[in-house]
């Protein structure tokens, strides 16, 4: 049996937040739908930095000015530019003044390794890159492996309150390096460009048609571009309104999810953008900030990762704070232990809070979430219930086949925020998009699921090897790749091992080639070599040295009885 909330025949269903099983979507941009709603919330906070509140009617300038500055420097519809920044205001301009233009947003991780950036910007073929001043240096050194056409360099002082700004630019920003290649500009003069740009720029894009790239590994753990449509991340918004049960116009929602995150970009960031609320961006997660920021800014929405709950819970940073003004809080990018959510759960009776957490279910190839657990009805250890007009199935692995209630299979679905396809990997674009005999295209997860006879769905675990440590990927292989390039190395295994802060971390097992001995210093320089190559948060947290690896039958290193 096929489900979405249409198929679920429950009494407890019409107390379900009269949730509709079909929504109608905009054949508008992104862009001009946020754009429809600054003009109809022009002076009501559209952003929050660091104690900044940017209204709908300044964003939506900053977008023209952006889109404009963009078309000044070259960038044409059809083009990808890679925006390497966290969750700072000139992002938020970026991905919709691109969009405006018919250009493509490619979001990545500031903190990936110049190897990874490289990858990034020859798998999206950008020629053009935003990023922060703080990583200008790193791009240099990408653009040894990879020259592009203009880089932009913004500031977060520009967006800054006074005295903030000048704190700044004295304590932080003047000890990163002057902006002296020739195809580089700051923001300021990058900005001041686009003023000359006079005409009618903007393009009326088909909705169905790529707007923002996202990266991930898919189901065989090689990173690749997905490409996402502007109905993808509308559907989306409207989908989630329609799952928070609370009324999100006028709502705050505290943004700490990454923009170059699915869950950060497309629920904390565009769904607010586009229903009318605030979004509170914090550029750089820790835990005390958070929750100084929670108490501040008392927002009625969070979302976050395992991790981040079991932070919250394992310091004293919130003690005494109430948390009654909370509609929603929503996990997600990772599965949430019983235990965990039993404690959360805890944590927020005992702050006030009305709510309980609200386990949910995503993956970047539908933008994010596409299940959540109802706010009136629990199954313990459910990932929840499809969204609107998302059909969810159970088959048989490496087929069609539907499985029957209560049988383990890979879950598949499709609705309107699935995917237009992956970059340059048509062979698995083919195993992952399927036409079923129904005639629709269901996208293949990759993760083993099972589902009961009300249509819940349970995550089980995922059929390729993956890592999930602080709610990113971490694919095993990839590290491996890395890690055997090194001169001292003869053959590597990576896995995940449990971990009480970041759900799991990454261990490596290495065997040195002949002639290499286990010192000190050569594990110094196996961490060195891996943090040129591999991102901080996908950086082996332990190195074993053993003398030989476990196999399989075939000579596969055994990596289950490693685990």
């Amino acid at each position: 049996m096929t489900f979405n909330l249409e198929n679920v025949a429950t009494p407890w269903l019409s107390h379900y937040g009269e949730v509709p099983f079909h929504l109608n979507y905009s054949d508008s941009s992104m862009a001009d739908t946020v754009l429809d709603t600054a003009a109809a919330n022009p002076d009501f906070p559209a952003l929050s930095f660091m104690g900044r509140k940017i209204p709908y009617k300044r964003m939506a300038a900053e977008i023209d000015r952006t889109a404009r500055a963009f078309h000044h420097i070259g960038v044409r519809p059809g083009m990808r530019v890679l925006v390497c920044m966290p969750n700072v205001p000139q992002a938020i301009y970026c991905l919709y003044g691109l969009n405006r233009i018919g250009a493509i947003a490619s979001m990545v991780h500031p903190l990936s390794a110049i190897g990874e950036i490289a990858y990034y910007l020859r798998e999206a073929e950008c020629d053009y890159a935003v990023t922060l001043d703080q990583f200008y240096a790193k791009f240099l050194e990408v653009q040894q492996e990879y020259p592009l056409g203009r880089l932009v360099i913004a500031k977060v002082s520009d967006e800054l309150p006074f005295p903030l700004s000048i704190i700044q630019k004295v304590l932080t920003e003047r000890k990163f390096p002057k902006v002296k290649a020739s195809n580089a500009l700051y923001w300021t003069d990058f900005i001041k460009g686009g003023e000359a740009v006079k005409e009618d720029i903007f393009v009326h894009k088909d909705p169905l048609t790529e707007a923002v790239v996202l990266f991930s590994g898919g189901t065989t753990g090689v990173t690749k571009g997905i490409m996402l449509s502007d109905l993808n991340f509308n559907a989306l918004a409207r989908q989630t309104e329609a799952m928070c049960h609370e009324t999100v116009r006028h709502a705050k929602m505290l943004a700490a999810m990454p923009v170059f995150h699915g869950f950060g970009l497309g629920v904390c960031i565009h769904t607010m953008m586009v229903c009318g609320g605030t979004s509170i961006l914090v550029p750089r997660f820790n835990v005390k900030s958070y929750a100084q920021l929670i108490k501040k800014t008392r927002p009625n929405f969070i979302a976050g990762v395992p991790t981040l709950f079991e932070a919250i819970t394992r310091n004293r940073y919130l003690d005494g704070a109430d948390l009654s003004c909370l509609k929603g809080v929503f996990s997600g990018g990772d599965s949430l232990t019983i235990e965990l959510k039993k404690k959360f759960d805890k944590f927020l009776a005992e702050h006030n809070a009305s709510v309980r957490v609200r386990e949910g279910y995503g993956t970047t190839e539908c933008v994010t979430a596409c299940c959540l657990t109802p706010y009136n009805k629990e199954k313990e250890g459910s990932i929840g219930l499809p969204y609107p007009d998302t059909y969810f199935k159970i088959c048989k692995v490496g087929s069609q086949e539907e499985v029957p209630f209560g049988e383990e299979g890979e879950i598949c679905l499709t609705g309107p925020s699935r995917m237009i396809g992956y970059i340059h990997h048509e062979e698995e674009n083919a195993a992952t998009l399927q036409t079923h005999p129904d005639g629709h295209i269901w996208l293949h997860t990759g993760d083993l699921g099972v589902m009961d006879e009300e249509g819940f769905v349970y995550f089980r675990q995922r059929i390729k090897r993956m890592i999930v440590t602080s709610g990113y990927n971490v694919y095993p292989s990839q590290i491996e790749n890395i890690l055997e390039g090194h001169p001292a190395v003869q053959r590597s295994c990576v896995i995940g091992v449990p971990d009480p802060y970041k759900m799991q971390k990454v261990k490596a097992f290495l065997v040195l080639k002949d002639g290499e001995h286990d010192t000190p210093e050569l594990r110094e320089d196996i961490m060195d070599y891996c943090k040129k190559h591999i991102a901080k948060y996908a950086l082996p947290a332990e190195i074993e040295i053993r003398d030989s690896l476990p196999t399989t039958l075939v000579g596969k290193v055994a990596y289950t009885k490693l685990q």
